[in-house]
């Protein structure tokens, strides 16, 4: 865990408070671009780092066949190879799931790495099994129509019904500013301020100025909006 900024858990009042240490890390000026898939458990790696380190990340969906963002990773990259991570912050651009977590580490948080995600290729295999109740979902594209913005969303690695409404992004190859929101992180109180509650997945799509809780009716909207063969 990070020395200086882990999420910590409180007991008062025989209730259980959230607090974190993360406000006390570098927080990037601009949200990090990371091209991805579902899928994949070396990009699942990744993705679990950004929960750590309680980042606001813009992920491009790379599924198989995908036409829009897998050619732009061989063209700014020199490979099809993912996760490959963007930091308009710093200009710096690098593949390999161990080289992107561990620069994440040290650039926003204090350098530590939490073990489980420490372990090379253990990690991805127990990435990789992690995903196997739903193998082949959020993997291959569906054809859509990429909109203007990207949707923005609230969610956490750790929560299966934020894996549902990730699988149908990806999917259908729609860029999505994740606002991470997993235990102990400050925009859970600061959603709560805002809407009264806390609920995840939360999304709100600047092309449509749709509001939305829910994973179904999230799956459904996305479907019906952006996909070019919805289905009835």
């Amino acid at each position: 865990m990070l020395r200086n900024c882990t999420h910590v858990f409180l007991l008062v009042a025989w209730k259980v408070k959230e607090e974190s240490k993360i406000g006390q890390c570098k927080r990037p000026e601009k949200p990090i671009e990371i091209y991805e898939f579902e899928g994949c458990p070396f990009c699942r790696k990744v993705r679990e780092m950004v929960s750590v380190l309680d980042l606001d990340v813009l992920f491009y969906p790379c599924p198989q066949k995908g036409p829009t963002f897998r050619p732009k990773v061989l063209e700014m990259g020199g490979k099809k190879q993912f996760p490959y991570m963007v930091d308009p912050n710093t200009g710096v651009a690098m593949y390999e799931s161990d080289d992107i977590i561990k620069y994440l580490a040290d650039t926003y948080g204090d350098g530590t790495i939490p073990i489980m995600l420490s372990l090379g290729l253990l990690t991805a295999i127990t990435a990789g099994l992690a995903t196997l109740g739903r193998i082949g979902k959020g993997n291959s594209y569906t054809a859509s129509k990429v909109p203007p913005q990207p949707i923005e969303i609230w969610a956490y690695e750790g929560s299966p019904f934020c894996r549902l409404v990730r699988e149908t992004l990806v999917e259908l190859e729609l860029p999505h500013l994740l606002h991470s929101c997993a235990r102990g992180s400050p925009k859970r109180q600061e959603f709560f301020k805002k809407m009264g509650t806390f609920q995840a997945p939360y999304i709100e799509d600047p092309n449509t100025g749709v509001k939305m809780f829910e994973s179904a009716e999230i799956i459904n909207y996305l479907k019906a909006t952006y996909a070019l063969y919805p289905s009835s």
